[in-house]
């Protein structure tokens, strides 16, 4: 009796937390049966099941804001579109137009869950914007998420599209957006290197060729040349968003644009480019278009040119900082932390590191978009997913690198005038600015002297005295020496030597 009393007490207790927890659920349901979904979701049943699929890289399309507030412009677009040519509700589009503006707005982000490596093309992917506008939607208007009597995934959301137009164009745009973030910081960059250009710009120094001495040059031209390699490779990156920029939106499946209705694409994508700001256009060919990546081939490549620029830019840094006792120090970069934990007084140049670091691995993604756009079958590339994480996660290192390679390393590099001077003096290849003075013949005498002798260039002319010393100080003027129409002679005016035409 005892026992039976309790039991009877435990239930009593137990019973509100049973109902609580009914309370906390909903039930929606799809192709493969019923599924609880915690109540407070904006998510559906689709996005549960890949939350269960995919618990891959632990990076989620929520991670790349830009990504989100995509999915948020390609379905106000179609939207509207739908609502144009008469197949959706003007009070449909209402709920749907509020949703995605409050993404657009920031909000909700934290609902789009999907792992960034998934299966299925982004399917998942898809339907978690689907599922997370609808509820919004309903909610927004006075109803109960899950009510998709209402305010359906599929027949509101996925109106007239499929995955296979929806997650490529929602990536274009994203990639779009992001562009404009890493070229301001990358045009930012430019600007500091070519700062420094004017300001080092009658320091003279040697330029080195093959790591061997060359003819002279200024610090400053040598700057100026690191700003116009990058301003080349930004130049690469504003010209690679016109693959972006077309769209496939209204192939729906494989490009025939079955379940889409007339007129729906184009309106569809002038919607598109009115809410980007961007000149999106319709592909001509949406069966091409749903089957081939070339976009992204060109965008990673354009991003891969960048890492390939920035990496060798870097390197340079790096040699030119080398030292200081026994290497180049030409220039000092800015000491940013202690360099070793055995040698004192080391600084290493860290930040040239760190974008090598950076370049590499957008190299490497480059690599992976390279071999997934390749193996994608027939009508759609499956793999698609990879290409998206690896593409955003380039342009996110960079963009949050760039400024730090600017801020901590650039603005701050000196130049060494007293080794630069030394290597002036010393140097057996200020010698090739005399040819056009003394000829051939005589400097390659001069030239095998000092390299026996241990001399420099210039101290043999004074000893020789083959020129006075205000010639020399004629021929040794920055301008004049590193001028694009090359040395003058010792009369002020160029003279081709006719040994050497």
């Amino acid at each position: 009796m005892k026992n039976g009393y309790f039991k009877i007490i435990g239930i009593a207790f137990l019973l509100p937390v049973y109902i609580n927890l009914s309370a906390q659920t909903r039930t929606e349901h799809d192709l493969l049966g019923d599924k609880q979904i915690p109540d407070t979701a904006y998510y559906g049943v689709q996005t549960a099941r890949a939350l269960e699929n995919f618990q891959v890289s632990g990076v989620l399309t929520k991670d790349y804001p830009d990504y989100v507030n995509a999915y948020a412009m390609v379905k106000l677009a179609a939207a509207r579109a739908n609502t144009q040519v008469g197949r959706m509700k003007p009070e449909t589009l209402a709920g749907i137009e509020k949703a995605c503006q409050a993404i657009l707005d920031g909000k909700y982000h934290d609902e789009f869950l999907v792992d960034m490596y998934n299966g299925g093309a982004g399917t998942s992917a898809n339907m978690n914007s689907n599922e997370v506008i609808a509820n919004i939607a309903l909610e927004m208007n006075g109803h109960k998420k899950g009510e998709y009597t209402i305010i359906e995934p599929h027949d509101d959301l996925n109106m007239g599209q499929s995955t296979n137009d929806v997650y490529p164009t929602a990536i274009h745009v994203a990639l779009l957006l992001y562009n404009d973030k890493v070229l301001q910081e990358a045009k930012a960059l430019s600007a500091s290197f070519h700062k420094k250009g004017d300001e080092f710009k009658d320091v003279l120094k040697m330029g080195r060729t093959e790591g061997q001495d060359a003819v002279p040059m200024t610090v400053g031209q040598e700057f100026h040349a690191f700003g116009n390699q990058l301003d080349a490779a930004i130049d690469v990156l504003e010209k690679s968003e016109a693959y972006l920029c077309e769209v496939n939106m209204g192939a729906t499946a494989i490009g025939t644009g079955i379940t889409a209705s007339p007129g729906y694409a184009e309106k569809c994508v002038a919607e598109l480019a009115k809410i980007t700001g961007k000149p999106m256009v319709l592909a001509h060919d949406l069966i091409a278009a749903t089957s081939s990546m070339q976009a992204f081939v060109m965008y990673s490549s354009a991003l891969k040119n960048l890492a390939v620029t920035m990496s060798k830019i870097s390197s340079d840094l790096i040699f030119l900082a080398s030292g200081p006792r026994n290497g180049i120090f030409e220039i000092n970069l800015p000491a940013l932390q202690p360099g070793s934990s055995i040698m004192p007084g080391k600084v290493n140049p860290v930040m040239p590191e760190l974008m090598n670091q950076i370049c590499y691995k957008a190299i490497g993604n480059d690599a992976t978009v390279t071999i997934a756009s390749r193996d994608g079958l027939l009508q759609l590339n499956a793999y698609e997913p990879v290409v998206a994480v690896s593409i955003m996660e380039s342009q996110t290192l960079f963009y949050k690198t760039l400024p730090l390679f600017r801020a901590n390393c650039i603005d701050g590099i000196t130049v060494n005038k007293n080794v630069q001077e030394n290597y002036i003096n010393t140097t057996i290849g200020i010698v090739t600015a005399l040819n056009p003075v003394l000829g051939y013949e005589k400097t390659t005498e001069l030239a095998k002297e000092a390299l026996q002798s241990g001399k420099g260039i210039l101290e043999l002319i004074r000893e020789k005295k083959l020129l006075t010393e205000d010639q020399i100080k004629q021929l040794m003027d920055p301008v004049k020496l590193t001028s694009p129409t090359g040395p003058t002679n010792i009369n002020g005016q160029y003279e081709k030597n006719d040994e050497n035409q």
